[in-house]
């Protein structure tokens, strides 16, 4: 008896995958023809011309999708350093005007990128920096220059309170600056103290710490925690209009005043506080005002210079 034997070298080859997918393919196109046939059927002679063009156009995706079921196998040689290659996507766009069909990367349809620059702050505008402008940069030369000014500032408050000291008020009325700016002493009071017999002064009943302010710019020639019958005062000699003018502030609160003989002060600029001290009854300022070395009524001349 003898065994018919076949080595696996002479059997029948299988179909392989090729065969399979070219006739799925054939198939899909049969379908997707009968598909667009039946419903080009439907539609009016006049679209005949771009019922044509899909169908073409279907007929393509089909092939491309039948041809990349097809195994294949390819060698591709690529420059790794390129980072630059990207795939490549493809799609068939059909223009509904005139019904033409157009295979299209999808890099080519993506919209372009807009160029994004950095401008520098220096490049926007050309000013350019004055160092003129300015004299003190680093914290030792803001020192030096503060210094500087205090020191003059000390050098001119002695120089006049020498001159007051030595009876010569010509001089301090010189360095006063002329000015019209006159201001009430007080932010309100209550009522005016009663008058009477050889008193000089106008009394403004008001509430003590309540803060008293130079009524114009001038210097102050008289500062002290004691003077006679005023108790703590302070007197400033001013410039008003070319017209010498003195005033003085008494029973102020003991440490309350801000300014020294010789120091220069603006109007509205404090200068001490209300309270009761030497001859006084009760809290109050005693505003004393004269002007070309004579006594007015205070309160009349604040009025007048509209204070």
């Amino acid at each position: 008896m003898t065994e018919n034997s076949t080595s696996p070298s002479s059997a029948t080859p299988s179909p392989g995958p090729t065969r399979r997918s070219a006739r799925i393919a054939a198939a899909s196109r049969a379908r997707w023809s009968t598909l667009v046939t039946a419903r080009a059927a439907t539609r009016t002679p006049g679209s005949a011309r771009r019922t044509a063009h899909v169908v073409f156009a279907v007929s393509v995706v089909v092939s491309l999708a039948g041809t990349t079921a097809m195994p294949a196998m390819a060698v591709t040689t690529q420059d790794m350093s390129d980072t630059a290659a990207r795939p490549l996507d493809t799609s068939v766009e059909l223009d509904a005007a005139d019904g033409t069909t157009s295979l299209v990367a999808a890099s080519e349809a993506d919209a372009p990128r807009e160029t994004q620059s950095l401008v520098v702050a220096s490049q926007s505008d050309g000013v350019a920096l004055d160092r003129l402008s300015y004299a003190a940069t680093t914290p030792e030369e803001i020192a030096a220059v503060k210094q500087a000014e205090e020191a003059a500032a000390q050098a001119e408050r002695a120089r006049l309170a020498a001159a007051i000291t030595n009876g010569q008020l010509a001089a301090v009325s010189a360095a006063i600056p002329a000015g019209g700016g006159v201001v009430r002493p007080l932010p309100y009071f209550d009522n005016f103290g009663t008058p009477y017999a050889g008193h000089r002064g106008v009394d403004y009943m008001v509430a003590a710490g309540t803060p008293i302010s130079s009524v114009a710019d001038g210097v102050v020639i008289e500062s002290s925690e004691s003077g006679p019958g005023w108790g703590v005062y302070v007197k400033v000699a001013h410039n008003i209009n070319g017209v010498s003018v003195t005033t003085l502030y008494a029973h102020m609160t003991y440490g309350s005043r801000t300014v020294q003989v010789g120091d220069r002060v603006v109007a509205g600029q404090v200068i001490g506080q209300v309270g009761e001290t030497g001859r006084a009854f009760g809290a109050h300022l005693h505003l004393e005002v004269q002007v070309n070395n004579g006594y007015v009524n205070g309160e009349s001349w604040l009025i007048a210079h509209g204070a």
